[in-house]
């Protein structure tokens, strides 16, 4: 099966608990617009070197990038174009989510080889073990990524090592 690499907004590619006087690396500040009715904007910083190193990984491996995000599908009218990522799945959180995104990303991913790259994976242990356990026989990688600091190139290496795992036929977890 076709590998996910899932990808949060909030943390890895907008390191929002960064100090406002200590941009990382790379990041350009965006403003966006909340909603077409609306005139406040949202500034936040986003890497534009990001979306085609996502791509660039995903392609050599077959495997299909996925919006993980509260921002669900604005991450694809104002985040994707703006680091250059085409159009992408969107794991849909409707409604409350009593074990945050665990449920919802479980039956997106149904069984897939999948990678998710988040800052949250601690907010609920309980829910991630569980989440883990019941993909015990399915290659699964959480990359927890700092919100100071956003994605890294570590990130990136760790992306690519487990995927690589996969093209060579081994258990990746």
């Amino acid at each position: 099966m076709r590998p996910l690499i899932l990808l949060d907004v909030d943390g890895p590619l907008s390191p929002w608990a960064a100090p406002r006087h200590a941009k990382p690396a790379g990041y350009v500040e965006q403003s966006l617009r909340l909603s077409r009715w609306s005139r406040k904007r949202l500034r936040i910083w986003l890497n534009p070197a990001h979306g085609p190193a996502l791509v660039a990984l995903a392609g050599s491996a077959n495997a299909e990038l996925a919006w993980a995000t509260s921002w669900e599908h604005r991450a694809n009218r104002q985040v994707g174009p703006a680091i250059g990522l085409p159009r992408l799945a969107v794991v849909e959180f409707a409604g409350p989510q009593p074990a945050w995104k665990f449920g919802p990303v479980a039956r997106f991913a149904a069984g897939r080889p999948l990678a998710w790259f988040d800052d949250d994976f601690d907010l609920f242990p309980e829910a991630r073990q569980a989440f883990v356990e019941r993909r015990a026989n399915v290659p699964t990688e959480l990359i927890p990524v700092d919100a100071h600091t956003g994605l890294t190139s570590e990130h990136f290496e760790r992306l690519e090592a487990w995927l690589s795992g996969l093209e060579c036929g081994r258990e990746v977890s």
